[in-house]
């Protein structure tokens, strides 16, 4: 068999393409985007950034109805939006095998809250399987599906950072091509009206019966290893890793199914062991359904509730070890900070000059909200900003938000702003939007999305004009800007935020990390001309820095041409030398 080192996520997409799957549709999010990204590649399968996950999560169901297998991608806050059509499709089922990939955050390395997918899960009636290893990911993925499939069924397959960006040698076989199941005409199944829903939902609960009888006896996802029976633990995906490797003689019950549970094999296991310990990250999911079915264990009042585990938890909290660790070195903060040349540093400076508040949202420009820019005041989640900024103006009246404005990216726009801002002229509201455009969404990895103009697959397609969107929608008063274009920027938005009427104003300028990006050239110093001012340090732009005697200094490395500087500069002391 052909052997390969796989990153989790990698490993994941091997898997959708051995059993057989047709269709994948996903909105991009850390730490699942590489799952979609890699499943693009296989020619067998149709896949697809869909504008959210919501949508996403519809267009498999909708696969999975017709006869094949089919998945849906995202990230554990993306469940979110896309649990209207999953907590429904839990009553409809499967015809093909329906997998949701949900990748969650302990430790929030790239997210807004650090909620569990299992919580989720349980409230849904959908089935959760977890991998530990890369290798496990491709197996238990095309396990998801044939359990989708015999038990009529949605199902999770939960991951976390440190399984998806970590990298394994998985085994490669062979794709299998299912035969495509036919289509039966079953509303009774299918349409989830009320009266039909009461029914099926006898059958989400019956099936959830079923799975944790049958998952009892079901070794190639939930296995026993009975060694030194002082100890055992109940564990699950990456942290059954940090038991193995800091009590290697303990027994440990491994489960790679965490939803349902299955009692009869913990409560056996729980015989044989004298201390029963529940390591799982995150919240107490396994713990609490272990304690109310009376067995006796130990979990949360030994590890926290918070952020990832590791070996060196368990060595400390369980053997009472005390670690020999040095303190972290005492080194200078490094805050988060846009990169040179992005388009949003310029756009937050006029409103630093301006002294606006913004409404903010999720992606690259949330760094608004920390020095040396400070002018994000709020994220939520997706399309929030737009939606919070009504609020406000509702709450408080027009006068509140004179000095407010919406910002938002143009992939956070098609996600869910446009909902948002259809109810800003739907509700009669004067508030000034301001679309950051940077034809890309930039900060999971640059992927395209409805108004790039290509596809996930890298095909051209029709390219949707957000100009055009807000007009469609009856705003009158919507303006396209060069990012970098200050003077007119400025302009506008004290016009807009003045004026008594619903305005968009789109800033448009590529993100600077874009493979496509040329630079003009490179932003230069004359130290006879500056005057150690320091204007053009205060957007705070990686490239720029004051040398010891005061004057600014520009990095050529880092520096792109972007311009901000030059246009900061009240003596003309910085130019741009152009590429020839």
């Amino acid at each position: 068999m052909n052997k390969k080192i796989m990153l989790g996520n990698e490993a994941i997409a091997r898997g959708a393409w051995e059993a057989g799957v047709k269709v994948s549709a996903a909105y991009p999010g850390t730490p699942s985007t590489e799952v979609s990204e890699n499943i693009a590649k296989y020619a067998e399968i149709y896949a697809e950034w869909s504008p959210n996950e919501k949508v996403a999560m519809e267009v498999a169901t909708g696969a999975s109805m017709s006869g094949v297998r089919a998945m849906a991608g995202m990230k554990h806050v993306g469940v979110n939006v896309a649990s209207d059509p999953l907590y429904t499709a839990s009553y409809i089922g499967a015809n093909g095998g329906l997998i949701l990939v949900a990748a969650d955050d302990p430790g929030l390395y790239s997210s807004q809250n650090e909620q569990d997918t299992r919580r989720v899960a349980r409230a849904a009636g959908v089935p959760v399987i977890e991998p530990s290893d890369s290798d496990e990911a491709r197996r238990f993925t095309k396990l998801a599906f044939e359990i989708s499939e015999k038990y009529d069924t949605p199902v999770i397959l939960r991951t976390t950072t440190r399984l998806a960006h970590s990298q394994g040698v998985v085994t490669l076989e062979d794709r299998v091509e299912v035969e495509n199941k036919t289509y039966e005409r079953n509303p009774g199944k299918n349409v989830m009206m009320p009266g039909n829903a009461k029914k099926r939902h006898l059958h989400v609960e019956q099936r959830t019966k079923d799975l944790s009888n049958d998952m009892s006896d079901f070794p190639a996802l939930n296995t026993v290893e009975l060694n030194d029976t002082k100890i055992g633990f109940i564990s699950s995906g990456i942290p059954y890793m940090y038991v193995k490797e800091a009590l290697p003689e303990a027994s440990v019950l491994k489960l790679g199914m965490v939803n349902p549970l299955p009692e009869k094999l913990i409560r056996e296991f729980a015989k044989k062991v004298d201390r029963l310990i529940i390591f799982e990250e995150l919240e107490p999911v396994i713990e609490e359904q272990v304690k109310a079915w009376g067995i006796a264990c130990e979990g949360k009042e030994l590890f926290t509730i918070q952020g990832e585990y590791s070996a060196n938890m368990l060595r400390k909290a369980v053997l009472g070890e005390e670690l020999d660790i040095a303190e972290p070195a005492e080194v200078p903060m490094r805050p988060p900070i846009l990169c040179p040349g992005c388009p949003h540093r310029s756009v937050y400076s006029v409103m630093k000059k301006l002294k606006l508040h913004a409404s903010g949202d999720i992606g690259c420009y949330t760094l608004g909200a920390v020095a040396p820019l400070n002018v994000v005041d709020t994220a939520l989640c997706m399309g929030a900003s737009i939606s919070m900024l009504h609020g406000m103006e509702k709450a408080k009246g027009r006068e509140f938000i004179n000095d407010w404005v919406a910002v938002i990216g143009d992939s956070t726009f098609l996600h869910t702003g446009v909902n948002s801002l259809m109810n800003m002229v739907y509700n009669k509201a004067t508030g000034t939007v301001v679309i950051l455009d940077n034809s890309t969404t930039g900060m999971t990895g640059h992927q395209d999305h409805p108004a790039t103009g290509k596809t996930l697959k890298g095909e051209t397609t029709n390219i949707i004009n957000i100009y055009h969107l807000c007009k469609a929608m009856g705003i009158e008063y919507v303006y396209e800007i060069d990012a970098f274009d200050l003077d007119t920027l400025e302009k506008t938005l004290k016009e807009e935020i003045a004026r008594e009427a619903l305005s968009v104003i789109i800033t448009k300028s590529p993100c600077a990390l874009l493979k496509s990006y040329v630079p003009r050239g490179k932003c230069a110093v004359d130290p006879e001309k500056c005057k150690k001012c320091g204007k053009c340090l205060v957007p705070g732009c990686p490239a720029l820095k004051k040398g010891e005697d005061g004057k600014a200094i520009i990095d050529d490395t880092l520096c792109n041409g972007c311009g901000l500087c030059e246009k900061l500069c009240p003596f003309d002391a910085i130019s741009l030398v152009e590429k020839n």
